[in-house]
C-alpha cells in the first residue's frame, strides 16, 4: 500500500510538472464535471417520477416532493403537471448535452494545446541544452518526444486522465442514485466492481510492457529512417538497402505487434462490462420479484430508472475503462518528458557550477544561464585571451585541455596543428562557448565572456567541415536563421561576392532564389564550403572559426577557400584548425598541440620549418 502511493505521489508531482501553468484550466473543468453530474442525476432520477405520474396520475398526491411541486406551482390539472415535468426532463437533457459537449471540446482543447506547448518547450529545451547533453543523446530519440512522445503524454495520458475523471463523476453520482433507488443493486454493483479490478489488476503489467516497447519501436523506425535515407549514396553504392529494409521491417512488425495487444486489451474490460450489465439488468429484475412480490407495480417505475441510468452508465463505464488502461500503457510518457526537461536542467546547473564553484562568484553564474537568451553585445577592440584553461570531459581520466594560455589580436590569424587527441577541436569547442572549462577563463579585453555567453557567440562565424545546408533556397542559407522578408540583399550580395561565390550564382537557374535540395545536394563540397564562409560573413561576425574547412576538398577548391580567408584577413579575427599546413600558411601565428597542451608557438617559419 505504501508503495502504491508513493508511485502515485510521484505520478501526480510529474503530471503536474508537466502541466505547469494550466492548473486553473483544470480546476474549471473538475467544476464543469460536477454540474454535469448533477444534472446528469437530476435528470435521471426524474424519470421515475414522470412515469409514476405518466402510469398512476393519483401517485402525484401519494408522494411527497410530487405533491410539493404540484401544490406550490398552483397546478389543478394533473395531465398538464405531467407535461411540466416532461418538459423539465427534457430541458436538463438538453442542458446536460451541450454542456457535456463543451467540457468535451474543452478537455480536446486543453489537451492538443499542451501537445503544442510542450512540444515548443523541448525544441527550446534541446536548443538551449549545453552542448554535453547532445554528445550523450540521439537526435532519434529528440525528434521522437517532440512528435510522438508528447502525443502519448497529452492524448493518452492527459487527455485520457480527464475524461476519466468526468466519467467518474458521472458514474458515482448514478450510482448513488441506484443504490438509493433499490439496495438489491448495491450488490450487483459491489459484484460489478470487484471483477473490473481483478481484471484490470491482471492486465496492468502487460498493458505498460506493451507501451513502451511499442514506443521504442517507433523510436527505432526514426533512427533506421535517418541512418538509411540519411547515407542514401553509400546506401545505394554499397548495395545494402535490404539491410535497412530488414530492419525496418523487423521494428514495423514489432509495433504492430505490441499495439495490437495494447489496443486489444485495452478494450477489454469494456467487452466485459458490457455483458454484466445486461446480467445485471436481469438479475435484479428477477430478484426485485422475488422480495417485492405484490409490488410489481413499482419496477416498472424502478427499471424505467435504471434502463436509463445503465444507458449513460455503460459508456460511461467502458470509456472509463478503456481510458485507464490507456493511461497505462503511455504512462511512460511522463518519465521519459519529466526526465528530458529535469536532466537538461540538471546540465545546465553543472555546467555553471563546475566553472563558478571555486574563482568566479554565484551573481556571474545566474549571468551565465540568463545569458543564453541575452543579446546584448560585448566590446571587442584589442584582444582575446585564454587564460589558463583546463578541460577534462567527463568519466575521462585525461585532461583534453591542460592548463592553456595564450592570445589573439584582433584582426589576427592562428592556426590550431596537432595530431588526432591533441585538443584542437576541444579547444574550439571552448572558443565557441559550447563547453565552459573547469578551471580559467576566457576575456575579450578583460572581460570575461561566461559574463555573457550568448553576446560572445554573436560575434563568431563557425565554417565546420561539413557545413550543414537545409533544404531552401541558396538565400535563405545564407542568411540563415533570418526570415525572408528581413534578409538584408546588399549584404547577402557582398558574402556572396567575398566567399568567392558570384560564378556559382551565376550558374544556378534561379540565382539565390534556387532551392539547393537536402543538405545542399546541387552544390560541390567546395561551393559548400563557401556558403558557410557566406553565411559567417552576412551574419557580420568578428571572429571566424574554421574547423577544418578544407580537409575533404581537393586541392584546386582548397586554394580557392584559402584564398576567400586570406580576402578577409585584417578586417576579420581568424581561427583555423588545419590538417594541411599549406591552409595556415598566412596565419601570424601558429598553435601546436599535443595532450591538451601548447607544445610550440610561433609564425609558420618557425612552428613548421623551424626557421
Amino acid at each position: 500500500m505504501d508503495n502504491l502511493m508513493t508511485n502515485l505521489t510521484k505520478f501526480i508531482s510529474k503530471f503536474l510538472y508537466l502541466t505547469k501553468g494550466s492548473y486553473r484550466r483544470l480546476v474549471a473543468m473538475i467544476c464543469l464535471f460536477l454540474f454535469i453530474s448533477a444534472l446528469e442525476v437530476f435528470g435521471t432520477g426524474m424519470v421515475g417520477p414522470f412515469i409514476v405520474t405518466a402510469t398512476n396520475p393519483d401517485s402525484v398526491l401519494n408522494n411527497y416532493w410530487l405533491n410539493l411541486v404540484y401544490e406550490h406551482l398552483g397546478f389543478s390539472d394533473k395531465y398538464k403537471f405531467l407535461v411540466f415535468i416532461g418538459f423539465v426532463v427534457t430541458l436538463i437533457f438538453y442542458i446536460k448535452t451541450f454542456c457535456a459537449f463543451s467540457a468535451q471540446k474543452e478537455v480536446f482543447n486543453f489537451g492538443y494545446r499542451l501537445k503544442g506547448k510542450l512540444s515548443y518547450n523541448l525544441l527550446k529545451a534541446y536548443l538551449e541544452a549545453p552542448y554535453s547533453f547532445h554528445l550523450r543523446a540521439n537526435s532519434s530519440t529528440l525528434i521522437q518526444n517532440i512528435t510522438t512522445t508528447t502525443d502519448n503524454f497529452c492524448i493518452g495520458v492527459v487527455m485520457a486522465i480527464l475524461t476519466s475523471v468526468s466519467n467518474t463523476i458521472v458514474i458515482l453520482a448514478l450510482l448513488l442514485l441506484l443504490v438509493k433507488t433499490s439496495t438489491i443493486a448495491l450488490i450487483f454493483i459491489g459484484v460489478l466492481f470487484l471483477i473490473i479490478a481483478g481484471l484490470l489488476r491482471l492486465i496492468k503489467d502487460r498493458l505498460a510492457r506493451w507501451g513502451i516497447q511499442g514506443w521504442d519501436a517507433s523510436a527505432e523506425m526514426i533512427r533506421i529512417l535517418n541512418h538509411g535515407l540519411g547515407g542514401f549514396k553509400e546506401t545505394r553504392v554499397i548495395g545494402c538497402e535490404g539491410y535497412f529494409i530488414n530492419q525496418m521491417d523487423a521494428q514495423v512488425r514489432k509495433y504492430a505487434t505490441n499495439k495490437v495487444l495494447a489496443d486489444s486489451y485495452g478494450n477489454l474490460p469494456r467487452f466485459v462490462i458490457e455483458a454484466f450489465m445486461i446480467s445485471f439488468l436481469i438479475g435484479f429484475t428477477l430478484l426485485f420479484i422475488e422480495f417485492n412480490r405484490g409490488e410489481e407495480k413499482n419496477l416498472t417505475v424502478v427499471l424505467g430508472i435504471f434502463s436509463l441510468a445503465s444507458i449513460r452508465l455503460l459508456p460511461a463505464v467502458s470509456n472509463l475503462l478503456g481510458n485507464v488502461s490507456t493511461v497505462r500503457a503511455n504512462a511512460f510518457a511522463i518519465d521519459k518528458l519529466f526526465f528530458d526537461f529535469k536532466e537538461i536542467e540538471d546540465f545546465k546547473k553543472i555546467e555553471s557550477r563546475e566553472f563558478y564553484s571555486s574563482e568566479h562568484d554565484s551573481e556571474k553564474s545566474s549571468s551565465l544561464l540568463k545569458s543564453r537568451v541575452d543579446a546584448e553585445i560585448i566590446s571587442f577592440k584589442k584582444e582575446i585571451y585564454v587564460d589558463n584553461v583546463t578541460f577534462q570531459y567527463p568519466q575521462m581520466s585525461r585532461k583534453a585541455l591542460d592548463k592553456i594560455s595564450f592570445s589573439i589580436q584582433k584582426g589576427q590569424s592562428i592556426g590550431l596543428i596537432g595530431k588526432s587527441g591533441a585538443g584542437k577541436t576541444t579547444l574550439v569547442d571552448i572558443l565557441l562557448g559550447l563547453f565552459i572549462p573547469q578551471t580559467g577563463d576566457i576575456k575579450v579585453d578583460g572581460i570575461s565572456i561566461y559574463s555573457n555567453i550568448r553576446a560572445w557567440q554573436n560575434m563568431i562565424g563557425y565554417v565546420p567541415q561539413s557545413i550543414f545546408l537545409t533544404d531552401d533556397t541558396l538565400e535563405k542559407n545564407i542568411a540563415f536563421g533570418v526570415p525572408e522578408d528581413l534578409i538584408d540583399q546588399d549584404r547577402l550580395k557582398h558574402s556572396i561576392e567575398v566567399a568567392q561565390l558570384s560564378e556559382v550564382v551565376s550558374q544556378l537557374s534561379d540565382g539565390v532564389k534556387t532551392v539547393l535540395g537536402e543538405r545542399g545536394v546541387l552544390l560541390s563540397g567546395g561551393q559548400r564550403q563557401r556558403v558557410g564562409i557566406a553565411r559567417a560573413i552576412y551574419h557580420e561576425r568578428e571572429i571566424l572559426v574554421f574547423d577544418e574547412a578544407t580537409a575533404a576538398l581537393d586541392n584546386e577548391t582548397e586554394q580557392l577557400i584559402t584564398e576567400a580567408t586570406k580576402a578577409l584577413a585584417r578586417s576579420k579575427t581568424i581561427i583555423i584548425i588545419a590538417h594541411r599546413l599549406s591552409t595556415i600558411e598566412h596565419c601570424d601565428q601558429i598553435y601546436q598541440l599535443e595532450q591538451g597542451q601548447i607544445l610550440k608557438s610561433g609564425s609558420y617559419r618557425e612552428v613548421i620549418l623551424g626557421q
